[in-house]
């Protein structure tokens, strides 16, 4: 196999990859009452870290009125509070309430029953994630690319 098909097949791979994890998380958003975007900023939250609607924008990649108006949303649904941000007077903290954490469990419980790669030992899985590791912290691209490393480098921290 030459490397031009290699690449061809390893994308091919990601995307069902996607496709599949996209549509697990879809049915269980519809379960939920959610939309995919509101699922996914629920599993962007639940990373620990402070985040800000404008932070949680660039992460959805979307506007930050679209994500303000998805937070109102969650936010009436008693599933995410606004809290001062310590730092910053005229931001706002995005918090997950008790039962925003209990949503989040359940996704992550769904995701991992359901994982793709559930079908690989965990020694695999261990060596699929270096090498993942290894694609994002590697020479960093030139175009819209290229701000996928840091994306994801910001939501391990």
């Amino acid at each position: 196999m030459d490397d031009r098909q290699l690449t061809e097949e390893l994308y091919d791979y990601l995307f069902a990859i996607r496709t599949q994890v996209h549509a697990e998380l879809k049915e269980l958003a519809q379960d939920a009452g959610l939309t995919d975007t509101q699922a996914d900023a629920l599993w962007r939250l639940s990373r620990g870290r402070e985040m800000t609607a404008r932070r949680l924008a660039d992460l959805l990649q979307c506007d930050a009125s679209t994500a303000t108006s998805m937070i109102d949303r969650l936010e009436k649904r008693g599933l995410v509070r606004r809290v001062p941000h310590p730092m910053d007077r005229r931001a706002k903290v995005i918090q997950l309430t008790p039962e925003g954490c209990a949503l989040r469990d359940r996704v992550i419980q769904h995701t991992t029953e359901h994982s793709p790669f559930a079908r690989l030992d965990h020694e695999s899985r261990l060596r699929l994630h270096a090498l993942l590791r290894e694609v994002i912290d590697g020479p960093r691209p030139t175009g819209e690319a290229a701000g996928v490393k840091d994306t994801v480098k910001e939501e391990q921290q």
